[in-house]
C-alpha cells in the first residue's frame, strides 16, 4: 500500500549515497551509471574554479571536437545534404580506447574540408574574373565597332584609337562594376575629373554569382576615356575606392579576339575542374553525414563522463575519488550492479564501495510519468516543483484541468475538433518522435501537449452535451419536456408564448439543458443563473478537496498542530460561508416555490454579515429559523480567525520555553553574553513566526471570498464562448440561409460565406477562445486550488543520464534532416 501511495501521490523515496572509486575504474563506473540514469551526483568541488578541477585537458579536447563537429554540421546544412534521421546510438567509449583516433579523424576531415573549400572558392573567383574579362572584351568589340550599327556612339570631337594624332591620343580603362553603383560611379568621375573623362557602361546579360556569398549579383561593364597620366591615376583611384574590377583590354581588334578565345578555352577547362571539385566535396560531406550523429553522441557522452568526474573529490592518498549523490531507494541494487560491471570492464583490482549516508540536505523530488501524465506534470512543475514527499497535484490535474476547461469551452462541435486535433498528433507519434528536434516551437508545444488537447476536447464535448450546444444551437435529442398549448388563438394573438412550468412541463429532460430553452427569450437569464451557481459549487468542491489534501500532508509529516489549528479552522471557516451559500443554492433548487417567493441568495449572503441578528422579511426567507442559523455560522466563522492566527504560535512558544528551561536546568555553566544573544535571536524568530502566521491567516480569510469569485470565470467564459459562437452564426450562416436567393447564384455565395464562418470559427473560437480557457483553467489550479495545500519548494531529480543529455543536444538540432 505504501509503494502505491508513493508512486501515485508522493515522490519516490530518495537515499544519499557515498561512493569510493579507484582511478582505474572511475571512468567505466560513471559510464555504466550514465547508461542507466539512476543517480544525481552532488558537486563536491562547488567552490573550486572550473580550471582548477580535475580532467580540464580532457574537457578542452571534448570542446574542440564539438566545435569541429559543429563546423561539419554547418557545412552539411549549407550543401542541403539530408542526414539520416534513424541512427544507432553508440555506447560511450571505453576507458581503454582513447579518443585520439576519433579526434584525429574529425580534425583531418575539418582540415580537408577547409582546404577543399578554400580551393573551390579560389577557383570560383578565378572563374568569375575570367567571365568578367570575357564580358569586357565583348563589350569593347561592340564599342569599337565602326558603323551606324554600333551599340555606343563616340562623340564627334573624339579621336579614333587606331587612327589619328599621337599627341591627342585617347587612353582608356575597362572593368566591371556592380549595377547599383553605376550612377554613383559616373557622378564621382564627372565631379572629380571636371567632365574631362568620357564614361560608357553596358549591362552584362549573363547571371553572375558571388563566390563568397553564393548570391546572384548584377554587374555592368564600363569604359572610361581620358587624356593624360593625371586623369588616369585619378580614375584608377576612384575604381579602387568603389571596388571596381579593372581588366586589361588591347587597342587592337585581333589581339582582343585572340585573348577572348584563350579566355573561353580556360573557362571551359575551369568549369570541369570546379564541377569535379564540387562533386568530390559533396561526396565527402555525404560520407560524413552518415556518421556525424554517432560522432556527436560519442563526443557528448565522453565529455559528460569527464564533466561528472570533475565533481568528485580526490581522496587523501590520491589513488581514487569520492563521489556523493541521490539515488532512488528502489534503485540501490541496480547502482551496485552497475559499479560492479564498471570495475570488471576496467580490470581494476580495487572494487568500488557504495555506502548509504544521512544528509541534512532536502532530497530531490521525482515523480514517475508516462506519455499521458507528463504534460500535466510539466504544468505543475511550472508553478513549482513539489517539496519532497508532499502530495503531487498532477495526478488530480489529469481530470480536473480538462474538466474545468470543458466547463468554459462547452460545445459539442468545438470539443470534437479539439479531440480530433489531439488524436491526430497521437496517431502520428512515431513520425514526430523522430523529428522532435526539428519541430517549430509552437508545433513542438502542441505535440508535447497532445494528450492534454485530446482530453480537453473530450470534456468540452461532454460539457457541450450538458449545455445542449453545438455551434451555440440546441439539439433535440430526447424530445423536449415542455408541452406547447393546443389553442390556435394563443399563436395568433402574440408573437411569443409564455409557458408555466407548473402546467406545461412534463417529466424532467433526460440529461442536460432542455432544447426549448435555446429558443426562449429568457435563455440568458436561465443559463446565467444555472452556470453561475454551478461555478460556485465546483469552486467550493475543489477548494474543499484541496484542504483535505493538506490534511493528508499534515498527517504524513506528523504536523499535529497544523491539523488542529490550521486545517480544521480553515475548513470550518470555508464551509460556514461558501458551504452555506451552496446549501442555499441546493435548497432553492429543491424546496423553494418560485411562484410564491423568490429570495435572492446574493442578498441573503450580504445581509448575513451586514445585518447580523436582524429579522428577515418573509419574501426573502428560505426556511424557518434562518436568522438563528446564520448568526451561529457568522459567530463560528469569526471565532476561527483568532484560532488560525494565534493558537499555533502560542503553543509553539510554550514548547520552546519548556525546552529552554529543561536545557538551562541541565547546563551548569552559562555565559551571560551567549544567553543574551540567544534571547535576541529567539525574539526575532518569534516575531517572524507571528508575521508569517498573520499573513497566512489574512490571505486565507480574504481568499475564501476572492477565490470563490474567481471560479465565476467558469460561468463568464462559458457565456462568452456561447454568445460569440451565436454571433458568428447569425452574422454569416443565418444570413445566408435566410436572405440568399438560391435561383440567382446563392449557392455559390454560400460557399464563400461558409468559408468565412469556418475561418472565423477556427481562428477565434478554437484558437483564441481555446487559449483563453486554457490559461484560466491554469490559473484556477495554480492559485485557487494549489494554494490550499501545495508548497512547491522542492527541486527536480535530474540524474546523470546519457538519454537526458542527448534530448537537449543542440548539435543534433543543427543538422537538418528534411
Amino acid at each position: 500500500m505504501a509503494e502505491k501511495e508513493t508512486y501515485f501521490f508522493r515522490a519516490t523515496d530518495m537515499q544519499m549515497v557515498e561512493m569510493f572509486l579507484s582511478q582505474e575504474c572511475a571512468y567505466e563506473c560513471v559510464k555504466e551509471l550514465g547508461e542507466l540514469g539512476l543517480i544525481q551526483f552532488i558537486d563536491l568541488e562547488k567552490g573550486t574554479n572550473l580550471f582548477q578541477r580535475s580532467f580540464v585537458p580532457e574537457l578542452k579536447r571534448a570542446d574542440e571536437m564539438e566545435r569541429r563537429l559543429r563546423y561539419l554540421a554547418a557545412e552539411i546544412n549549407a550543401e542541403g545534404i539530408k542526414v539520416p534521421i534513424e541512427y544507432e546510438i553508440p555506447p560511450a567509449p571505453n576507458s581503454t580506447a582513447t579518443e585520439s583516433d576519433l579526434e584525429t579523424m574529425i580534425g583531418t576531415l575539418e582540415d580537408e574540408l577547409k582546404e577543399v573549400k578554400k580551393n573551390l572558392t579560389a577557383l570560383r573567383n578565378s572563374y568569375v574574373d575570367l567571365m568578367e574579362l570575357k564580358q569586357t572584351l565583348i563589350a569593347a568589340d561592340i564599342f569599337f565597332r565602326k558603323g551606324s550599327g554600333s551599340l555606343w556612339s563616340v562623340p564627334t570631337n573624339s579621336y579614333s584609337l587606331e587612327e589619328g594624332d599621337e599627341g591627342g591620343r585617347l587612353h582608356f580603362i575597362t572593368g566591371v562594376i556592380d549595377r547599383d553603383k553605376v550612377g554613383t560611379f559616373e557622378r564621382v568621375i564627372w565631379r572629380s575629373c571636371r567632365g574631362n573623362v568620357f564614361v560608357k557602361t553596358v549591362e552584362i546579360k549573363d547571371e553572375m554569382t558571388d563566390p563568397d556569398s553564393g548570391e546572384i549579383v548584377e554587374k555592368n561593364v564600363f569604359i572610361c576615356f581620358f587624356q593624360g597620366n593625371q586623369l588616369e591615376q585619378r580614375v584608377k583611384k576612384i575604381c579602387d575606392g568603389m571596388s571596381c574590377r579593372v581588366y586589361p583590354c588591347s587597342e587592337k581588334t585581333s589581339r582582343r579576339h585572340e585573348v577572348r578565345d584563350q579566355v573561353t578555352t580556360r573557362l571551359a577547362e575551369m568549369e570541369d575542374v570546379i564541377c569535379q571539385t564540387q562533386e568530390h566535396r559533396t561526396q565527402q560531406l555525404k560520407d560524413i553525414a552518415v556518421d556525424i550523429r554517432s560522432w556527436i553522441v560519442k563526443v557528448k557522452k565522453w565529455r559528460s563522463i569527464y564533466y561528472t568526474m570533475s565533481k568528485f573529490n580526490v581522496n587523501d592518498t590520491r589513488t581514487g575519488f569520492i563521489a556523493e549523490g541521490w539515488v532512488r531507494t528502489c534503485d540501490l541494487e541496480n547502482v551496485k550492479q552497475a559499479l560492479k560491471r564498471g570495475a570488471t570492464t576496467s580490470g581494476s583490482v580495487v572494487m568500488p564501495i557504495l555506502n548509504t549516508v544521512g544528509s541534512s540536505m532536502p532530497p530531490p523530488t521525482y515523480h514517475p510519468t508516462n506519455k499521458i501524465t507528463k504534460g500535466y506534470q510539466v504544468i505543475i512543475d511550472a508553478y513549482g516543483v513539489a517539496t519532497y514527499q508532499e502530495i503531487n497535484p498532477a495526478i488530480f490535474t489529469v481530470i480536473t484541468f480538462p474538466f474545468l476547461f470543458g466547463i468554459m469551452f462547452g460545445d459539442m462541435a468545438h470539443g470534437l475538433f479539439l479531440f480530433l486535433f489531439g488524436a491526430w498528433f497521437i496517431y502520428k507519434e512515431s513520425y514526430f518522435d523522430l523529428r522532435k528536434h526539428l519541430l517549430d516551437e509552437i508545433i513542438s508545444m502542441l505535440y508535447h501537449g497532445r494528450y492534454i488537447i485530446m482530453m480537453m476536447g473530450i470534456f468540452a464535448s461532454y460539457s457541450g452535451f450538458l449545455y445542449n450546444e453545438i455551434y451555440s444551437k440546441g439539439v433535440d435529442i430526447f424530445g423536449s419536456s415542455w408541452r406547447m398549448p393546443n389553442d390556435d388563438q394563443t399563436y395568433t394573438s402574440s408573437d411569443s408564448v409564455t409557458l408555466d412550468p407548473k402546467y406545461d412541463y412534463g417529466p424532467p429532460y433526460y440529461y442536460g439543458i432542455d432544447p426549448m430553452w435555446i429558443l426562449s427569450e429568457n435563455k440568458l437569464t436561465y443559463l446565467n443563473s444555472y452556470k453561475m451557481k454551478l461555478s460556485v459549487i465546483l469552486g467550493l468542491s475543489q477548494m474543499t478537496f484541496g484542504l483535505f489534501i493538506s490534511l493528508s500532508n499534515y498527517r504524513y509529516f506528523g504536523r499535529v498542530l497544523d491539523i488542529w489549528f490550521t486545517f480544521i479552522p480553515q475548513l470550518i471557516f470555508l464551509e460556514c460561508i461558501i458551504g452555506y451559500m451552496c446549501f442555499l443554492i441546493f435548497y432553492k433548487w429543491f424546496f423553494v416555490d418560485a411562484g410564491k417567493s423568490n429570495p435572492s441568495i446574493l442578498i441573503t449572503m450580504i445581509d448575513m454579515f451586514l445585518s447580523i441578528g436582524s429579522g428577515i422579511d418573509s419574501d426573502d426567507k428560505f426556511y424557518e429559523g434562518q436568522e438563528f442559523v446564520q448568526l451561529c455560522l457568522v459567530i463560528i466563522a469569526l471565532c476561527m480567525v483568532p484560532i488560525m492566527f494565534a493558537a499555533k504560535p502560542l503553543i509553539e512558544k510554550y514548547q520552546r520555553n519548556k525546552d529552554v528551561a529543561d536545557y538551562e536546568a541541565l547546563s551548569y555553566d552559562s555565559d551571560d553574553e551567549d544567553l543574551e544573544e540567544r534571547e535576541k535571536a529567539e525574539q526575532a524568530a518569534e516575531l517572524d513566526i507571528w508575521v508569517n502566521q498573520g499573513i497566512h491567516t489574512i490571505e486565507f480569510c480574504l481568499g475564501v471570498i476572492s477565490n470563490t469569485a474567481s471560479y465565476l470565470r467558469l460561468w463568464a467564459l462559458s457565456l462568452a464562448h456561447s454568445e460569440l459562437s451565436e454571433v458568428l452564426w447569425d452574422m454569416t450562416m443565418y444570413y445566408a440561409f435566410e436572405w440568399l436567393d438560391w435561383d440567382e447564384g446563392g449557392c455559390i455565395l454560400l460557399i464563400f460565406i461558409f468559408a468565412a464562418w469556418a475561418a472565423l470559427t477556427v481562428s477565434i473560437l478554437l484558437c483564441m477562445e481555446g487559449l483563453s480557457a486554457f490559461l484560466h483553467a491554469l490559473r484556477l489550479h495554480w492559485v485557487e486550488f494549489q494554494n490550499k495545500f501545495y508548497d512547491g519548494n522542492g527541486y527536480k531529480f535530474l540524474p546523470f543520464s546519457f538519454s537526458l543529455i542527448l534530448e537537449n543536444e543542440e548539435n543534433l538540432e543543427e543538422i537538418s534532416a528534411i
